[in-house]
């Protein structure tokens, strides 16, 4: 399958802590000498494979998060962090959770979303994490002989005080929840469901879900011209509780409140030169769609991160207008004027604690002997095309302020893989979930180093 046809950048050519290892080296790198380095917590959990997002850092101090699971009859299990004693917690399995642990069926292997609080509780979301491979594309997991389809995610609670998690609802046509957020306000949970893509609206106070349809033809379920790659991030106006998302072919959507139903942006989209050109039927990146975004309460406005190109754009929906504003990869990926290791981009995206830095983890060229480590060219899912050299760069808003504050490493000297996370505690330290290698056995577990607003 077929990545971006074509890249055009302004300026730029076209086109329980434990000492571990990982299975990428860290190589002389012409990146600046500034390092970070990271601790690892060992969760526990053997069978932890790739979590994307899965992890927030919450008001009383702790951080949350989940360890994904591939494994069809094991599913993903929740923890929190304590940093001011460093004590995991192991919360619960997400399938026993969801109420289905006599199910026998595909367990609930993953939360692909942030935890959303609101009144003391963390709202979240399921979603499958057993595939089969067709056509090296990533498909529902069929169930092996004695195991029943997977049944579908589930929107969930949990409360902070009392420990108890709550099933809210299921998605429809056993399809898993890929995207979430939540408006507090308005007691509204919203989701976009994994293959098909449809927009899920569930009100807490009625307890009722409503399916208002497919978002993008047929989602990551189609083939040809009918498949779009869906949006990772959907983000709340909290003045009118509007939803914002955006399809593969850079259309921005949202959700009005007022009719309950979903409209086209008119006069504005992400289709922008900067981004690159693309083709939106190819499997193998995100295409015109935004990879993660926030909302910046001071500006009523939008910032997000364009997934494969790495630009930070802004987006007031009052006067429906994007505004491209800077390049935010890592130093050594502007200086190479090529798209990051991996294909969708970098979900690892937040404002830090002080409520106007953005933190993002993205990744860089790795260079040996002067010469860049290229990685594989294509592919037809989210994944790494070769070794990542991941960085922690800042943006601040009100200043405009970039900055790079160079790769992480562990103590060994290797480098954290497939991060797509990313929280930041009270203290401005930055925790995150990566892939980490013990004694020949890779996991993915819970990491952290200390941010730039950390002794702030």
């Amino acid at each position: 399958m077929h990545g971006p046809l074509l890249l055009v950048l302004a300026g730029l050519p076209l086109f329980c802590a434990c000492k571990v290892s990982t299975t990428s080296k860290a190589p002389t790198s012409s990146a600046s000498s500034r390092k970070l380095i990271a601790r690892i917590y060992n969760s526990g959990f053997e069978l932890a494979h790739d979590t994307y997002n899965g992890i927030s850092s919450a008001s009383d101090g702790k951080i949350y998060y989940v360890l994904s699971s591939e494994s069809y009859a094991t599913g993903a299990q929740i923890y929190s962090f304590d940093p001011a004693t460093t004590k995991i917690q192991h919360l619960g399995d997400l399938t026993t959770v969801c109420g289905e642990k006599e199910l026998k069926a595909i367990s609930q292997g993953k939360s692909h979303v942030k935890f959303v609080e609101s009144n003391g509780k963390l709202y979240f979301a399921s979603h499958i994490g057993f595939y089969t491979i067709i056509d090296g594309m990533e498909k529902s997991g069929l169930p092996p002989p004695g195991y029943k389809p997977y049944p579908g995610g589930h929107f969930l609670s949990y409360d902070m005080a009392s420990g108890k998690f709550e099933d809210l609802a299921i998605a429809p046509f056993h399809e898993g929840i890929i995207s979430m957020t939540m408006d507090p306000q308005r007691g509204r949970l919203f989701g976009i469901t994994w293959p098909t893509g449809y927009f899920l609206r569930y009100d807490l106070a009625r307890k009722e879900l409503k399916n208002l349809g497919p978002v993008s033809l047929q989602g990551e379920n189609g083939k040809g011209q009918t498949y779009r790659t869906l949006c990772r991030s959907l983000v709340v106006d909290p003045d009118d509780g509007s939803v914002y998302f955006t399809t593969g072919d850079g259309f921005i959507l949202r959700y009005r409140s007022d009719l309950d139903s979903i409209e086209t942006i008119e006069g504005e989209d992400l289709r922008k030169d900067y981004f690159g050109l693309y083709d939106p039927t190819s499997p193998g990146h995100m295409g015109y769609n935004w990879r993660q975004t926030v909302w910046y309460g001071p500006e009523r406005a939008i910032y997000g991160v364009h997934g494969n190109s790495g630009y930070l754009f802004r987006f007031d929906p009052r006067i429906r207008r994007v505004d491209v504003l800077e390049r935010l990869t890592s130093e050594p990926s502007r200086k190479s004027g090529m798209f990051d290791q991996f294909s969708y981009g970098y979900l690892g995206f937040t404002l830090g604690p002080d409520g106007h830095t953005l933190h993002y983890l993205t990744g860089g060229p790795i260079y040996v002997e002067g010469k860049r480590v290229a990685g594989k060219s294509n592919t037809a899912k989210g994944e790494s095309k070769g070794q990542e050299n991941l960085h922690l760069v800042t943006y601040d808003i009100p200043t405009a302020k970039y900055s790079d504050h160079g790769p992480v490493f562990f103590e060994n000297g290797e480098r954290p893989s497939y991060v797509n996370s990313i929280a930041v505690g009270k203290d401005g330290t930055v925790y995150a979930l990566s892939r980490v290698t013990e004694n020949g056995h890779t996991r993915t577990d819970l990491i952290s180093f200390p941010g730039p607003l950390h002794h702030d």
